[in-house]
């Protein structure tokens, strides 16, 4: 479970800054490979990518990358592609096209027989400039944004601070729990999206903040030295000596706190007969556990990394500990029914 392949959705209308971002990701990441499918037959104009106007086509880059322009139903054919051990692939990113229907995606990615892949979530793209005019000629544009894991209000140095906070709390009302990330220029710290690997030790220049890498990185004719406007992410992480009872669990993950975007560890449930571990992901809506074998000596503790946009550390880390099992007994096996319900078989 721990080994496959986030696939990451980044979509949103034409001009809402979906390259952008993924240029940033690219190029602002600390080693991590990014495979890149592009679903769009146009001129894709993403930086030093050589891809404009082809289709099937796989470019390496100099940081490992793999870009591919392709059709929706070749999906599966990149996937298997950037998945292959040979490619040292970390996370996938699809950048749909701007007339794409997510959903579609998203099924698509879901419902795969490849083994190495696993959602990573839609990453929704918005204008903060141009949203109302947009969201009144498409009101599709509403549909989209409900299935978001993740909005990404770009642009949020075009209105004022009044027109910014009626935006984020318009797209609050639509999108709900999800979080609403603020940003400009499509940047984002990778480490709110995925995992960022350990690889050799890193050099003085990967240990610069994030923005100070932003600073060095002035690639938007920035003035240098310009605070960038952009939202912080939060990591809270959770262990526990006493098992979980999943029923609490499972609600706790179906009734996230606000801003929460992803979590993942591996939990051991207070229930009767239950002897093993269960890996989970989280990812907006989408829940997935894995059960797993306990490795000689291991302790039967819970762990877990939860990590949002606006996470509230204090709270969600009350909500967690309300989730363990403090009975001297095991608990009932039916008890395990939610967590069932979100186990593949």
């Amino acid at each position: 479970m721990a080994e496959r392949i986030p696939v990451l959705i980044v979509a949103g209308f034409l001009g809402s800054g979906k390259t952008t971002l993924l240029n940033h990701l690219l190029r602002d990441n600390r080693g991590t490979r990014i495979g890149v499918v592009v679903n769009d037959f146009g001129a894709v104009n993403i930086d030093a990518m050589l891809v404009a106007g082809q289709v099937d086509a796989t470019v390496s880059l100099s940081n490992g990358c793999v870009c591919c322009a392709v059709d929706i139903g070749e999906l599966d054919e990149m996937f298997a592609r950037l998945a292959h051990p040979k490619s040292r692939i970390d996370v996938i990113v699809v950048e749909a096209s701007g007339l794409a229907e997510p959903r579609n995606l998203i099924r698509m990615v879901i419902g795969s027989d490849n083994p190495r892949i696993r959602y990573g979530g839609l990453v929704e793209v918005v204008d903060a400039e141009q949203f109302p005019e947009s969201v009144r000629r498409h009101p599709e544009l509403a549909t989209h944004l409900r299935l978001a894991d993740l909005v990404v209000l770009n642009k949020a140095d075009r209105p004022g601070a009044a027109e910014l906070d009626r935006l984020r709390a318009e797209i609050g009302e639509i999108v709900g729990q999800a979080p609403v990330y603020a940003t400009t220029h499509g940047r984002i710290d990778p480490g709110l999206l995925f995992d960022e690997p350990l690889r050799a030790a890193p050099t003085v220049a990967e240990q610069l903040s994030f923005d100070a890498l932003l600073t060095e990185h002035d690639h938007d004719g920035e003035h240098s030295g310009h605070r960038h406007l952009h939202d912080d992410y939060t990591s809270v992480s959770f262990t526990s000596d006493r098992e979980l009872d999943p029923r609490r669990f499972v609600g706790f993950l179906e009734d996230p706190p606000p801003g929460l975007f992803r979590a993942k560890g591996f939990a051991a449930f207070g229930v009767a007969e239950e002897r093993r571990k269960f890996v989970f992901h989280m990812v907006g809506r989408h829940i997935v556990f894995e059960p797993s074998a306990w490795g000689r000596g291991e302790a039967r503790a819970s762990s877990l990394v939860l990590i949002g946009a606006g996470l509230e550390p204090e709270s969600t880390l009350r909500r967690l500990h309300e989730t363990v099992h403090t009975g001297a007994d095991g608990l009932d096996p039916q008890a395990m029914l939610g967590v069932w319900r979100y186990t593949p078989h």
